[in-house]
């Protein structure tokens, strides 16, 4: 749909411009309209090295708030810290204000515990399961807010709305290079398998791009 698209900066090649509507849009969505993330907050991201989480600390600091993300190598952990990321965790840390969940499952109580009083706990993927159990004692106690989107099932007038609401507020630092996706790796079309093999390894850090050559 038309009035769901941004123009590519001049700067930015399309195998880059490939990599950013998606991961954009959900965090933009559900950090920031969702998750009520503003200048001060913390924002702890679970699988820092993915697109999404790649795409979220950079956003995310570029508003001034403080990134805690997770991760499964020193490499990884490394990677965060370069993009912005004050600490590089595994799972024990507690006070933070929003939480972006892509795990859900068993994962969604130990977040609960981390999160400080009058916490946002977002979930945008289910890789962990489809179940938790909660303590909603300790929902209530901290007065906390549990939601979760799916985008693409949304309709193009609110698409449309999200574009327009990207475009005025956080385009301008795609245009100036504040702040781009992190690229793992460019695979030709033919070669998909390979790409899924290397995303199925879980080796990779950033957006795994398909390149479709024209004629």
């Amino acid at each position: 749909h038309s009035a769901h698209c941004l123009r590519v900066p001049k700067a930015m090649t399309m195998e880059v411009a490939a990599a950013v509507p998606e991961t954009l849009f959900t965090v933009w969505h559900n950090v920031f309209e969702r998750g009520w993330a503003g200048n001060g907050d913390t924002l702890l991201v679970h699988g820092g090295t993915s697109g999404i989480g790649t795409m979220a600390i950079q956003l995310a600091r570029a508003f001034d708030i403080t990134v805690i993300a997770t991760a499964g190598s020193e490499e990884k952990c490394q990677a965060i810290r370069d993009l912005g990321a004050e600490l590089a965790i595994n799972y024990k840390t507690q006070g933070v204000n929003v939480v972006l969940d892509m795990v859900s499952g068993d994962y969604v109580a130990r977040n609960i515990e981390c999160l400080a009083d009058d916490g946002r706990h977002v979930t945008i993927a289910v890789l962990g399961g489809l179940k938790a159990e909660i303590n909603m004692a300790t929902v209530m106690r901290k007065r906390l807010a549990l939601t979760g989107s799916t985008l693409r099932p949304r309709s193009d007038d609110f698409k449309a709305l999200l574009a327009d609401e990207i475009y005025n507020h956080a385009w301008p630092l795609f245009e100036d290079g504040t702040i781009a996706p992190v690229m793992d790796q460019t695979f030709a079309l033919a070669d998909a398998s390979a790409a899924h093999a290397r995303m199925e390894a879980g080796d990779h850090i950033g957006k795994i791009v398909l390149e479709v050559a024209g004629d």
